[in-house]
């Protein structure tokens, strides 16, 4: 399994001792997210190429209508650059609540099928002009979405809702491999450890541990490590889900799972 820990860019040197740190603990992966009402993530991730070595920076996702085409290719060229290689272009075609944004910036919005038509263009001449390409991770919930990454995608993040239970994640993976003879990787983030909630999907969305759990939320994992670590073993076994991301708030809760993991692939 890969472990990935998304975080948002704090100042200064609180930022790259973070990534560091997240480094340290044995992450794989640093996941920021792409709104307006965050930092924008790609200078974040120059900065913490700068402190780590190992460690692979990816968007989460980076929101294809918010940029041009040309933009996207100059920016992740640099990104590569400045890594040595461990970019991760994480792109989707852009959150349904996320045409106000694009209009703040002058950008136009377009139908959902224009926006995935433009993010596959995006993607085509990230991979035809950037050396080394980055792996490309799609982030797909629907139908037509999930059709477009199997064709296009190294990876997929699986958008799932915070409630989706194991039946949804079989159809999501089902939709992928109806579409392509290639071997797609899934990711999957979850959404909760044991009791514990990320603030965004508490506080502000109204969800509780002991509802998600009723529901049979798949993203929400047992805190007792060995359990937690059979279930992601079981995914990873029956969908090929190969990779979880945390929240950042949720690391020191995910940490005794992580070191189970860490101690049973040795």
């Amino acid at each position: 399994m890969r472990f990935g820990i998304i975080l948002t860019p704090s100042p200064g040197t609180q930022w790259t001792r973070a990534v560091a740190e997240a480094e340290q603990q044995g992450y794989d992966t640093v996941l920021l997210p792409d709104t307006l009402f965050t930092p924008s993530p790609l200078p974040a991730l120059a900065a913490a190429a700068a402190v780590t070595t190992t460690l692979r920076l990816r968007p989460n996702v980076l929101a294809d209508p918010l940029r041009t085409t040309g933009a996207t290719v100059r920016e992740v060229a640099a990104l590569q650059l400045l890594s040595d290689g461990r970019f991760e272009l994480g792109i989707g075609s852009g959150r349904p609540d996320a045409q106000r944004e694009a209009e703040r910036l002058g950008l136009p919005w377009g139908s959902a099928g224009e926006r995935r038509e433009h993010m596959v263009r995006t993607i085509a001449a990230v991979r035809a002009e950037v050396d080394p390409a980055p792996p490309i991770v799609i982030a797909a919930g629907g139908p037509r979405m999930l059709a477009t990454a199997a064709g296009t995608a190294d990876r997929i993040l699986l958008a799932a809702a915070p409630d989706a239970t194991e039946d949804d994640l079989a159809r999501m993976v089902a939709t992928v491999t109806a579409h392509t003879d290639r071997e797609v990787r899934f990711t999957l983030q979850a959404v909760g450890i044991g009791e514990r909630l990320p603030v965004w999907l508490s506080a502000r969305l109204g969800h509780t541990a002991h509802a998600l759990r009723a529901a049979g939320a798949v993203g929400l994992l047992p805190s007792d490590p060995q359990e937690a670590v059979d279930v992601l073993r079981s995914r990873r076994t029956r969908y090929g889900v190969d990779e979880l991301i945390v929240p950042g708030e949720l690391a020191d809760a995910f940490a005794p799972i992580m070191a189970a993991a860490r101690v049973g692939a040795r």
